[in-house]
């Protein structure tokens, strides 16, 4: 089996309709250093894979940025901006500011979150290696914090950069639900 590229990951990402209009959208929006991210990219692949329609099953759209003003206010303001302007496409768009997740994270998941440098150290700790994909909406170049092995092995593998057993065991459950060919391991 040759291994998965970044290009074939990419082309199966833009098999969603969702995607490539996002994709589309999002560099006319001006947002700092804008990802396409999370499940819309690899639950595309994993329907890809299953045969299922390349939006089946996917929950939310995720859009991770950085910038550097903190305040509620502004990040409020480019949530309202990627809504206003994506609302045609019907889906739940998801829009966070990741220098701000440490300022929320412990409220919301109990355990306290590193202040992030850049909008792919957020990627970086998705709780599941194989799923830490992104897009950058102005080059279109995917990211991949743990490289493709996973991602094209069906693995769920908890991530070394952000261990918590019980947040991976919920996540890993939930995708298995949807692709229960899905391996969880380590």
């Amino acid at each position: 089996m040759q291994p998965l590229s970044h290009a074939q990951v990419l082309a199966i990402a833009q098999e969603n309709p969702i995607n490539r209009a996002l994709l589309s959208l999002l560099p006319t929006l001006d947002i700092p250093h804008c990802m396409l991210t999370a499940g819309c990219l690899f639950q595309a692949f994993w329907n890809h894979r299953s045969g299922q329609p390349a939006a089946w099953g996917i929950k939310d759209y995720d859009i991770a940025y950085f910038d550097e003003d903190l305040s509620w206010e502004a990040e409020d303001r480019v949530i309202a901006r990627v809504q206003q302007a994506s609302a045609h496409l019907g889906v739940n768009v998801e829009v966070r500011n990741q220098a701000r997740v440490h300022l929320w994270y412990a409220s919301k998941f109990g355990t306290t979150y590193p202040a992030l440098q850049r909008v792919t150290d957020g990627i970086d700790r998705y709780l599941i290696s194989s799923t830490c994909l992104g897009i950058d909406v102005y080059t279109g170049a995917l990211y991949s914090t743990h490289g493709l092995d996973d991602l094209q092995h069906d693995l769920l593998r908890p991530n070394p950069l952000n261990l918590q057993p019980g947040l991976f065991e919920q996540k890993a459950a939930s995708y298995r639900e949807r692709w229960p060919w899905l391996k969880a391991v380590g």
